[in-house]
C-alpha cells in the first residue's frame, strides 16, 4: 500500500505551487506521524496523566517539516523539470528528506517507508543502497503513478516501473544471502516477559527469572545468549555478588552472556549491556544514541522551567564507542533498542570488524500498539543491509534470530517467556556494508541536482 499513500501526497504536490506544497507536506506529516507514533505514548502517557494522549504530537511536530521540505523540494522539481524526469526528481527529494530526519541527535528513523517491505521481494535493494534505496523505489512508483493521472500518460509509469522491475529481480540474482550455507553456531535470546509495571519495582524478580531462564538454555549448549535491554534495573558494576553468578554460568555452560543493565558511575548512569566471555573476560558497551526527550533531554539546562521535564528525562549519559566484541561464537556489534534504527550506526559495527549484530531492547514501552512489530521490521533492514545474522532480545517480544535474507529463522510472539534458540553463521558481502548510508544519500542528492542542473541548461538554450 506505500506506493498508493505516496501517489496521493505526490499527486498533490505535483498538482499545486511549492507554497501549497510545502503547507500540504506539514499537515500531511503531521498527520501521519500523530497517528503513527501513537505507541510514544504508550507508557509516557501514563506518567503525565491528562497530557498523555497529547504525547504524539511531539514527535509529529518535530518530523513534519521534513515532509514539507520534501513537498518543497518536489514542487521545485515539478516545475523546473522535464516532465518526463520530474517524478524521479520527487521521489529523490521525499528520499533525501526521510535520511535528513533519521539523522543526528535528534534523528527519529521510525516510520521510513521502507521498512515496510521487510518481508516482501524489494527487500533485496536494501543490500545495495539500504533502507533509503527501498523508499526510493517505493516513491518513484508512486510518483510515475501520480505522473499517469495527472497528465493522463501511461507511457512514463510503465517505463518506471519495467525498470523497477529489471533492477529489483538483477538485485535478487546477485545477492549472495539468497544461497546462504547452513549456520552452526548455537545462540539463544531470552524474553522474560516481564512488564513496565513491574520491571522498575522488583529488580528481584528480573534476577531470579532471567538467571533460571539461562540456566534452562545452557542444557541446549549455545555459544551466546542474550538478554534485553536494561533488565536488571539496577547499576549491574555495583552488585559483584551478582556478576560473579552471570559469570560462572558462562564459564559453567561454555557461553558468551550479553546482560542488559544499567552502569552507575559517580554522576553518571549508562543503558549498558556487559558481555561476559566464558574465559573470565568482561566488556561493557555504553549506549551511544540515546532516546532524545526521555532517555535525554536536549537544552535541559534552557527547558527545565517547563512541567514534567523531570518525568521525560531519563538522566542517562552517552557512550561513545562504536565497539565490536569477541565471544564465543562470533565477534558481536551491540545494538540497545532505539540505536537499531539508525543505519549508521549498526554500519559503524559493522566497518570495525563485527560478524554477528546484536538488537537488545525493552519493546514493552510499546505495549500492544505498532511499535514492537515497526522496531522488530527494522531489525530485518538492519540484517539484509549488513548482510550479517541479527540475535534480537526483546523484554516481551518480539525475540528472534534473523538471517541475512531477512527473514527469521526463530522468532517469539509479544508477552511470552520464552527462550528462542538458533543457529547463526558467517556474514555475507553487501555493497550497503561496504560503503553505509552517507554515500547512498550523496547519490539521492546528486541525482536531484542533476535534474535541475539539466533543466536549467536546457532552459538556458
Amino acid at each position: 500500500m506505500a506506493p498508493l499513500g505516496a501517489a496521493a501526497l505526490f499527486l498533490a504536490w505535483q498538482a499545486g505551487s511549492w507554497k501549497g506544497a510545502v503547507l500540504l507536506g506539514w499537515l500531511a506529516g503531521l498527520l501521519f506521524f500523530t497517528l503513527d507514533y501513537r505507541w510514544v505514548g504508550y507508557t509516557v502517557g501514563h506518567a503525565i496523566g491528562a497530557f498523555g494522549p497529547y504525547v504524539p504530537l511531539g514527535p509529529a511536530i518535530v518530523e513534519a517539516p521534513f515532509l514539507a521540505l520534501a513537498g518543497g523540494l518536489a514542487a521545485l522539481g515539478y516545475a523546473r523539470m522535464r516532465p518526463s524526469l520530474a517524478p524521479l526528481g520527487a521521489a529523490a527529494a521525499f528520499t533525501l528528506c526521510e535520511w535528513l530526519r533519521s539523522i543526528g541527535p535528534l534523528g527519529a528513523p521510525f516510520d521510513q517507508l521502507g521498512y515496510t517491505q521487510a518481508d516482501g521481494p524489494l527487500r533485496a535493494l536494501a543490500a545495495y543502497a539500504g533502507t533509503y534505496g527501498i523508499t526510493l523505489a517505493l516513491c518513484i512508483v508512486g510518483a510515475y503513478l501520480a505522473d499517469a493521472i495527472c497528465r493522463r500518460t501511461l507511457r512514463p509509469f510503465a517505463v518506471a516501473a519495467l525498470a523497477l522491475i529489471a533492477l529489483t529481480a538483477s538485485a535478487w540474482l546477485g545477492w549472495p544471502a539468497r544461497t546462504l550455507a547452513a549456520p552452526t553456531i548455537r545462540v539463544a535470546a531470552v524474553q522474560g516477559n516481564i512488564a513496565q509495571s513491574l520491571k522498575w519495582n522488583s529488580p528481584a524478580l528480573a534476577v531470579r527469572r532471567y538467571l533460571s531462564l539461562t540456566q534452562a538454555a545452557l542444557r541446549r549448549h549455545p555459544r551466546l545468549i542474550v538478554w534485553p535491554e536494561s533488565v536488571i534495573p539496577e547499576g549491574l558494576n555495583r552488585d559483584p555478588r551478582l556478576m560473579r553468578r552471570i559469570a560462572a554460568l558462562a564459564h559453567s555452560g561454555d557461553a558468551t552472556i550479553v546482560a542488559g543493565s544499567l552502569e552507575l558511575d559517580p554522576g553518571r548512569a549508562y543503558n549498558a549491556l556487559y558481555v561476559f566471555n566464558p574465559d573470565g573476560t568482561r566488556a561493557i558497551y555504553r549506549k551511544r544514541q540515546l532516546v532524545p526527550f526521555a532517555e535525554s533531554f536536549p537544552g535541559r539546562a534552557f527547558l527545565g522551567w517547563l512541567p514534567y521535564v523531570g518525568a521525560l528525562n531519563g538522566g542517562f549519559s552517552a557512550g561513545h564507542v562504536a565497539g565490536v566484541y569477541p565471544t564465543a561464537a562470533l565477534p558481536i556489534g551491540p545494538l540497545i533498542c532505539w540505536e537499531s534504527a539508525f543505519a549508521d550506526l549498526a554500519h559503524a559495527q559493522v566497518a570495525r570488524g563485527a560478524q554477528l549484530l546484536i538488537v537488545s531492547t525493552d519493546d514493552a514501552w510499546f505495549g500492544r500498539t505498532s511499535g514492537p512489530y515497526m522496531h522488530a521490521q527494522i531489525a530485518q533492514l538492519r540484517a539484509i543491509e549488513n548482510g550479517r545474522y541479527l540475535i534480537r532480545a526483546a523484554a516481551t517480544g518480539i525475540s528472534g534470530i534473523i538471517a541475512p535474507d531477512g527473514t527469521w529463522q526463530r522468532r517469539s510472539r509479544i508477552d511470552t517467556q520464552t527462550i528462542v534458540f538458533g543457529k547463526v553463521g558467517p556474514p555475507v558481502a553487501t555493497l550497503f556494508a561496504a560503503i553505509g548510508p552517507r554515500p547512498v544519500a550523496l547519490a539521492v542528492l546528486l541525482l536531484y541536482l542533476a535534474l535541475v542542473g539539466a533543466a536549467r541548461r536546457r532552459d538556458a538554450r
